[in-house]
């Protein structure tokens, strides 16, 4: 026969299982989520990571999408070969920290390599910029790629620097570019990287 006290010995049994069950449910909610957010991992790669132990503002990639676009350069772009990787297991490539920090955008309006005879020779693009949209890549390669119906090509100067973007499925957000006229910045979300992309119109 089972008495009162053996019902609520049970039912004590029972909720202890069932906190467990929940505190681990929510643990590895929470992981995922961190992950989904820009988890990353931690060095370079293909990955984003964090840089030299500065804390969250120096990490880059991972799943990050900048608030907004860079802000126009006033500097003087140091000479030589530029060198992107701004710290340990950072990618010698553009890329964004976490912070905001858009490094590599600092060649100035009077570049040569970004002078285009016709800029928007196809016309402005007519989508969204900035975060609020995520366009999945669905075809093409950096010469001509395509997202929702919209056609863009990567500068000439800057394919090695896209090598490793999944053409047919990364994640990108396009900024406009506030130095160079014609040209748009397109930030991919899994690697933390941009390219400078020209819009060649819609389908």
């Amino acid at each position: 026969m089972i008495t009162h006290s053996k019902i609520v010995a049970m039912r004590k049994r029972i909720a202890k299982v069932l906190l467990v069950l929940l505190l681990a449910v929510s643990v590895v909610s929470a992981v995922a989520y961190a992950q989904r957010r820009g988890g990353g991992g931690f060095g370079g790669g293909g990955r984003g990571g964090f840089g030299g132990g500065r804390g969250d503002g120096m990490r880059f990639g991972g799943g990050f999408i900048p608030h907004g676009g860079p802000r126009p350069f006033s500097g003087t772009r140091p000479p030589g070969i530029p060198n992107f990787s701004d710290h340990d297991g950072h990618p010698n490539a553009p890329h964004v920290h976490w912070n905001g920090g858009w490094i590599g955008h600092n060649w100035g309006r009077n570049d040569n390599r970004f002078h285009l005879d016709r800029p928007w020779a196809y016309g402005r693009f007519p989508g969204y910029f900035g975060p609020s949209h995520l366009y999945r890549l669905d075809g093409g390669g950096p010469s001509r790629f395509r997202f929702g119906g919209f056609f863009f090509s990567v500068a000439p100067f800057e394919y090695d620097l896209c090598s490793d973007w999944l053409w047919d499925s990364d994640d990108i957000v396009v900024y406009n570019d506030p130095d160079h006229d014609g040209w748009y910045l397109a930030y991919n979300v899994r690697l933390g990287r941009y390219v400078h992309v020209e819009y060649l119109g819609g389908a």
